[in-house]
């Protein structure tokens, strides 16, 4: 699932300022362990990276990095990129990333506290940027794609992951809006409707040229039980791909 268990509850999620996602987040983050980096849409990310092109010499961002887990694998990949750069809207996160880092003597990650909005780094800087699970908890995820992509080399690689609602989790989002109740990842202020075709026409939009798309992970809902990941139907990926939860867009600058 998302980051994790997704439940609908009866609560009413007013838009927050900036300051007021940021705290809530704080919050959020400071419940949470120290991720390994290993979530579904971190394999995404994983499976369909290049090192020799992605990698290797290269400077990489991580936007959105949570509790640091995947910033860690890349910057321990054999591939060795030049430098990895990763960066969280939370201090909490970003803090507790740092110290595990540290402790665990993984030196290679420059860590920032900042905006996907408004990134503290010059135009033209990354030659790949990976952005997990994030968009879809913006206010503006159009335009905070168009700062990924401001930031992008040209002839550099976009990794997006979002969730995709085009399943039979998005019915069950249906469902609870026929309820009259609310959908919420674990309390995530914001919780975006994402499609996968919609987040194709905003890279594109973004100037982008799509180079791969997949998504995994289907799940049967049962009243009062967690989802049940039905594993068979991720492959052949061709025919399903479209309808997995866990989707990814990777675009290139041209």
């Amino acid at each position: 699932m998302n980051r994790s268990t997704e439940r609908g509850q009866a609560l009413a999620v007013d838009p927050m300022s900036e300051s007021a996602s940021r705290a809530a987040y704080d919050c959020w983050h400071e419940r949470l362990p120290v991720d390994a980096g290993d979530a579904p849409w971190h394999m995404l990310v994983r499976e369909h990276l290049n090192a020799d092109r992605d990698l290797s010499g290269k400077t990489v961002l991580e936007i959105g990095c949570g509790r640091g887990g995947f910033a860690c694998w890349l910057a321990s990949h054999p591939g060795r990129p030049s430098k990895v750069i990763a960066v969280d809207c939370s201090p909490t996160a970003v803090r507790k990333a740092a110290e595990s880092a540290a402790r665990n003597g993984n030196s290679g990650v420059l860590w920032e506290v900042g905006d996907i909005h408004a990134i503290a780094h010059l135009a033209n800087t990354f030659h790949t940027v990976i952005s997990c699970e994030t968009i879809e908890h913006l206010t503006d995820p159009d335009s905070a794609l168009r700062e990924l992509v401001r930031v992008l080399k040209p002839g550099g690689r976009l990794f997006l992951t979002t969730p995709n609602y085009l399943g039979p989790l998005g019915l069950y989002r249906l469902y609870l809006r026929l309820r009259g109740r609310v959908f919420t990842e674990e309390g995530q202020p914001i919780n975006h409707f994402m499609l996968l075709p919609l987040v194709r026409v905003w890279a594109k939009r973004a100037g982008l040229r799509i180079r791969r798309t997949d998504a995994v992970g289907h799940y049967f809902l049962f009243p009062g039980r967690a989802p049940i990941a039905l594993r068979f139907l991720n492959n052949p990926r061709f025919l399903m791909r479209w309808f997995g939860h866990h989707s990814i867009v990777v675009a290139e600058k041209p």
